[in-house]
């Protein structure tokens, strides 16, 4: 069963609004990365950025909606890029909590995802949000060309809603376009004071388990906050760039 046509417009606004703010952020790299929506209850049906579109030009009516069980996607004129096409089809496809998929390489997730330990430790409370609430795929198997490499990064995600991809970047889940937003914003955040601490080559004061865990569930209380952070930022866009929701 489809999504009810406003809910769908609505979310090709989000997803356009999303886009936007990825390019202001810097996390963009060159016209590739890929953000998906599911407009289907099973999530098999889904919207994606079209290929080879600047992030900061992308805007709702040029989003393109693809079927994770259509193996004539490919096929199509307006066909998205091969590998948006190899993970995010099977993100919807296999993971019932990817309503909403975020894959990136911005600076600091990605220079972490090329250590050895790409490990985000809780040294603050940013830090700390992801205890335990992360995982990590040390597999690469190259640019994600081929629907193998989709299922091998799905499965590497599990139950999880984010996952560091070793030497590669980090993809965040959500169940809407403004949990999806605020993960992905406070990921790469996290990322930043890791590479900030590690650079000064001195002692990370990494908190205790327990200590850790019951950060990490504080933010359960903020829940509201997740809405509200993307409300504002769609209002800048508002103000600044209003042509993303056309």
């Amino acid at each position: 069963m489809l999504t009810r046509p406003d809910t769908i417009t609505q979310l090709r606004i989000d997803l356009a609004a999303v886009l936007r703010l990825a390019a202001r952020e810097g996390w963009h790299e060159g016209v590739a990365n890929h953000f998906s929506a599911a407009t289907s209850e099973d999530g098999r049906q889904f919207l994606v950025n079209p290929r080879w579109k600047h992030f900061s030009r992308v805007r709702a009516s040029d989003l393109i909606e693809v079927d994770a069980d259509d193996p004539t996607t490919m096929d199509r004129p307006d066909a998205p890029d091969p590998s948006a096409w190899a993970i995010h089809s099977a993100l919807h496809r296999d993971l019932p909590q990817a309503r909403v998929a975020l894959h990136l390489h911005p600076p600091y997730a990605t220079a972490l995802a090329g250590l050895r330990d790409p490990r985000i430790l809780p040294i603050d409370q940013v830090t700390a949000r992801w205890h335990n609430r992360l995982a990590y795929d040390r597999d690469f198997g190259g640019i994600a060309h081929e629907a193998e490499e989709g299922a091998r990064i799905a499965q590497a995600i599990g139950n999880h809603d984010a996952v560091m991809m070793g030497n590669h970047g980090v993809t965040v889940l959500g169940r809407s376009v403004a949990e999806a937003w605020d993960a992905m914003y406070h990921l790469e955040r996290a990322a930043r004071t890791m590479v900030l601490a590690l650079s000064t080559g001195r002692d990370l004061a990494v908190m205790d388990d327990a200590l850790a865990e019951e950060t990490a569930a504080g933010w359960a209380v903020y829940k509201d906050a997740e809405v509200a952070h993307f409300a504002e930022m769609k209002c800048i866009l508002d103000d600044e760039q209003p042509d993303y929701a056309e």
